[in-house]
């Protein structure tokens, strides 16, 4: 054992994450390689140690680095989605793993704010996730009008019929929470390498930075990058979007933007599908249309805030949060979704290179469940447990719709 993993190891879980190198050997032997430290990977990396395989974590930049879809301040987490009940299904076992990641963290991960979700008329999606929150014990408020004025007077509800509220939801800390899964992992046993990664000669190698190493499986969880890797697979498969984000002051010495007084919320009125939270750890409000944007490559697209995207979100705060409407924005993000052509996701054996699985597809809504997608992968490349077949490569068509919300 190499002394950075004796470093690690003896200072336990309280050690921090070093710079490059955490309890790998370039000589060093593992049953799994995963290649991508994003939500997914990390999540698989760490399943796989749990169930005592030697696993190598490797990432070209870091944990939740700046260009991964993984990187950035937060997430929502939530059990409602419609007809799609096997998410609602994930985003539940998926929680407890977060709230234990959180409970055990120096800051935290997982804020509890519950989630409320805006509706300007009965549709089947909020008809199906009542039912679905229903069958599966999950606690979930029906409001009307006079309910939300009441609770939440900062909103001006125009166009809105009714809410469904989950209280047991909220924010997950986005970066934080895949720093700390890398970490943990880390610290438990796990290797983690910064490399940059491509495929070797077959399903069984790949090349990290230029030399071949071999293992018993190589998992790809390339999240916006997965495209690249294997564009004959994946390049009409995986599409990635342009997704801005904006976080705005609320009026000073004001509190009825903080955590305390507002959920997490989407807004499904009006066309576009909004979404934010509310000033979580005094970064600001925050602010994002959902709507899938241009075209984007994670290597070279320009991550400014553009003119357009601002205008339409300090549009949507005038009629939605009309406090805010001439707030100063205080910081713009550009992310990235990676869509698969119905937005599920992809967890699959990959074709043609025994040996080699793809993970991916988070589609804009994976970041939850990635403790979930994790194990879900481990079994496959373990025990051949093959998940739903919608998660196949097979099921990934060329069209691209958005079946999934």
């Amino acid at each position: 054992m190499n002394s950075t993993r004796r470093t690690i190891l003896a200072a336990g879980l309280a050690a921090p994450l070093p710079a490059c190198v955490h309890g790998a050997s370039m000589n060093e032997i593992f049953d799994v390689i995963v290649v991508g430290a994003g939500v997914f990977g990390a999540w698989t990396a760490e399943h796989l140690r749990r169930r005592g395989r030697r696993v190598l974590l490797v990432d070209q930049m870091g944990p939740g680095n700046a260009r991964s879809s993984s990187g950035g301040e937060s997430r929502l987490t939530r059990a409602a989605y419609g007809a799609d009940r096997i998410y609602s299904e994930m985003a539940l076992a998926a929680l407890p793993e977060w709230k234990a990641l959180s409970a055990a963290a120096s800051l935290p991960i997982f804020h509890e704010t519950g989630v409320l979700f805006c509706f300007n008329e009965m549709v089947d999606y909020a008809r199906q996730s009542i039912e679905a929150h229903r069958a599966l014990g999950v606690p979930l408020e029906e409001l009307d009008r006079a309910a939300l004025a009441g609770r939440w007077p900062q909103m001006n509800l125009d166009g809105v019929a009714f809410a469904l509220f989950e209280p047991d939801f909220g924010a997950l800390m986005a970066r934080r929470g895949v720093e700390e899964t890398v970490r943990r992992f880390t610290a438990r046993g796990g290797a983690f390498r910064i490399a940059h990664a491509r495929p070797g000669a077959d399903g069984r190698e790949v090349v990290l930075n230029g030399a071949p190493t071999r293992a018993d499986a190589i998992v790809y969880a390339c999240g916006p990058w997965l495209p690249k890797v294997f564009p004959a697979l994946l390049a009409e498969r995986i599409f990635v979007t342009r997704q801005e984000i904006a976080f705005v002051a609320p009026p000073d010495g004001d509190d009825r933007f903080e955590a305390h007084a507002l959920p997490g919320w989407i807004d499904y009125n009006g066309g576009d599908v909004y979404y934010g939270f509310p000033n979580l750890e005094a970064r600001g409000f925050k602010l994002a249309r959902d709507t899938h944007g241009a075209s984007f490559d994670p290597d070279s697209g320009d991550r400014r805030m553009s003119d357009e995207g601002a205008a339409l979100l300090r549009a949507y705060l005038a009629r939605r949060f009309p406090a805010l409407a001439d707030r100063p924005f205080t910081e713009f993000r550009v992310c990235q979704y990676e869509n698969s052509s119905s937005g599920d996701f992809l967890i699959d054996g990959c074709p043609g290179r025994e040996g080699a699985f793809l993970l991916g597809g988070g589609s804009g809504h994976g970041f939850k469940h990635g403790p979930e997608v994790g194990r879900l992968m481990a079994d496959l490349v373990l025990d051949g447990r093959v998940p739903d077949q919608r998660f196949s490569y097979a099921a990934k068509g060329v069209t691209h719709r958005r079946e999934v919300l």
